[in-house]
């Protein structure tokens, strides 16, 4: 992956009192304007500023983000817990520290290895989406303000999690483990060349192949070191099966694809369809179960855990049990996007192969 200079940090995680000493910067008109040196303290009058300004984020540089996720690991915890920081910024708090751990992974493959610190965030993960009422409302902000396959993998791993929580009665290692694979999905493109990946347009026969192996190659750097779980490393390998044999990289189908791979490849495409891209707006997300559905009932997913899915979307997004039925019951059109994601990927789905 390219080196990415600038990296957001949601201004309801910076307290005062104890935030490192790094340059902050706020983004304008596409440039990165300085808002505070390294020498200069943020205070709470920098914070009421922002505030009402409504200026959710500001930006460090990538070489202070060891210092900065530092700060924001030791002190998660606590940020969590204090009343008077509402339930969506600590949604934005712990989504963007988690964003900030996949990153560091794609960059730094050796730090996958690093098993408590993705454990604690999951557990944190965990116990937010099982506690809050909209938990997946930070997330539209957290997504426009970063990179789309970093964002992506939080926003399945957010998901997987809610649904796993709101259908299944597991228990909390598995639920972990669960929210792991769901994190560290993607991490096998981290073995795709540049090239591939920054290629605006379709994809060769030869790049797509190369391409369909990041499930497998993710798969065996993780299998090899020995701490990930068989149920992480099944989402890892088989979160592009379909439940009618058509995915890969096994080309397995139906009961033999393990439920919580399942359960991900269904949270898989719909991140996809419903992230805006510098290419095309995203779908609302009564279209995006609208292609779906359609998907489902031809046979791409299990059926029954889509419309479990599709239930707590819906209710999440305040969408009448009306509109829902008429819009999952109408006819996707052939040219849609989810066509693309589910069968013949581009380059700009590459979160979603």
């Amino acid at each position: 992956m390219k080196d990415l200079f600038w990296r957001p940090i949601s201004v309801d995680s910076i307290d005062p009192a104890c935030f490192p000493h790094v340059a902050l910067y706020i983004k304008s008109g596409g440039n990165y304007v300085l808002y505070k040196d390294q020498e200069r303290m943020f205070t709470e009058n920098d914070q009421r500023r922002l505030e009402n300004s409504f200026t959710e984020f500001l930006y460090v540089r990538s070489g202070d983000m060891e210092e900065v996720n530092g700060y924001l690991e030791r002190n998660l915890t606590d940020m969590l817990a204090r009343e008077d920081i509402s339930g969506t910024a600590k949604g934005r708090i712990l989504y963007q520290t988690s964003i900030n751990f996949v990153m560091d992974v794609f960059e730094s493959p050796e730090l996958a290895a690093n098993f408590e610190r993705c454990r604690k965030l999951i557990r944190h993960m965990m116990q937010y989406v099982a506690t809050e009422e909209h938990a997946l409302e930070p997330l539209q902000s957290i997504v426009a303000h970063n990179f789309y396959i970093f964002a992506h993998s939080v926003q399945v791993t957010a998901l997987n999690l809610l649904v796993h929580e709101k259908l299944f009665n597991v228990s909390a290692d598995e639920m972990t483990d669960v929210g792991i694979g769901s994190l560290l999905h993607d991490f096998g493109m981290i073995f795709i060349s540049d090239d591939i990946l920054d290629k605006p347009d379709v994809l060769s026969e030869v790049e797509y192949y190369k391409v369909k192996q990041h499930p497998q190659k993710g798969y065996d750097f993780l299998e090899n070191t020995g701490l990930f779980s068989e149920v992480a490393l099944t989402i890892v390998l088989h979160h592009h099966e379909r439940f009618d044999g058509n995915g890969y990289p096994d080309g397995i189908m139906g009961s033999d694809i393990p439920r919580s791979a399942q359960l991900s490849a269904i949270c898989d495409v719909y991140s996809a369809l419903t992230t805006e891209r510098p290419y095309r707006k995203p779908s609302l997300p009564t279209e995006a179960l609208g292609m779906m559905y359609a998907a489902a009932r031809s046979g791409s997913f299990n059926s029954e855990l889509f419309d479990g899915f599709a239930e707590i979307i819906t209710t999440l997004k305040g969408v009448s049990n009306q509109e829902r039925i008429l819009l999952l019951t109408q006819k996707a059109p052939q040219d849609y996007a989810g066509e693309t994601i589910l069968k013949r990927p581009d380059p700009h789905y590459l979160g979603s192969f």
